[in-house]
């Protein structure tokens, strides 16, 4: 089965192609253009150079949070269109864990994705690779640098730095108490081959299925609910 992964959740966005779970190629660029400018155009690039067809493929996996919103929804709506069009299954992955899948591998690593999430906070998930393959240690969640760093410390491990985060870590974390570096960075940003095998073993749904995970609100939703909650305040004085 040829299946085509897709990640457009941070400034980075990148394609793959893998046929009966054997990696084929991929595409990524990472020079901010915008995502629905350059997501489909990689994809069919891909399947040009593969000689394959958009109507060869048989699944469609794609990041599906968190990251950015607009990238999100960028990728999630290519996905959607792919598994529509072609009534082919589509299934959603988290980008953290799809960025441990396309990390370092060495048994034993401990591996720590972070994306920028703003406000001081990463997005983070923490994962230990055992028999080849990265195990989570927690869920996905928002999580400040400051609240990170004592859960780290406790396992007593080096740890690798992954994610568009991962410098924001490496900058802020006490390098006399945590003993941590910098993944190399072909390995550190989010990819769509890391979506590829972190899809392989997770049911497939059809495009209904795909929701996007944003773990946190917009900014534009925060501000809504802020002006709100003034409003109520005002109301009650």
């Amino acid at each position: 089965m040829l299946t085509l992964a897709l990640e457009s959740s941070a400034k980075a966005a990148s394609a793959a192609l893998f046929e009966d779970g054997k990696f084929l190629g991929q595409t990524i660029q990472t020079d901010g253009l915008t995502h629905s400018r350059t997501l489909m155009p990689m994809a069919e690039f891909l399947l040009k150079n593969t000689e394959h067809t958009v109507k060869d493929l048989g699944l469609v996996a794609v990041a599906h949070g968190p990251g950015s919103f607009t990238g999100l929804r960028i990728g999630m709506a290519a996905a959607k269109g792919l598994a529509w069009g072609l009534q082919i299954p589509a299934v959603g992955v988290s980008t953290l864990e799809a960025m441990a899948f396309g990390g370092p591998d060495a048994e034993g690593s401990m591996l720590c994705c972070a994306m920028d999430a703003r406000r001081n906070q990463v997005y983070n998930a923490l994962f230990e690779v055992r028999g080849g393959k990265p195990v989570r240690l927690c869920p996905d969640r928002a999580i400040s640098v400051a609240e990170l760093e004592p859960e780290l410390i406790s396992y007593k491990k080096p740890w690798i730095l992954l994610g568009d985060g991962a410098e924001l870590c490496y900058n802020t974390l006490d390098k006399k108490k945590l003993a941590f570096q910098l993944a190399p960075e072909p390995l550190r940003i989010q990819s769509a081959r890391g979506v590829g095998l972190a899809a392989v073993g997770i049911p497939s749904g059809t495009a209904d299925d795909l929701l996007p995970v944003y773990l946190r609100l917009s900014q534009a939703e925060r501000e809504r609910q802020e002006r709100i909650k003034k409003t109520k305040e005002k109301d009650h004085e």
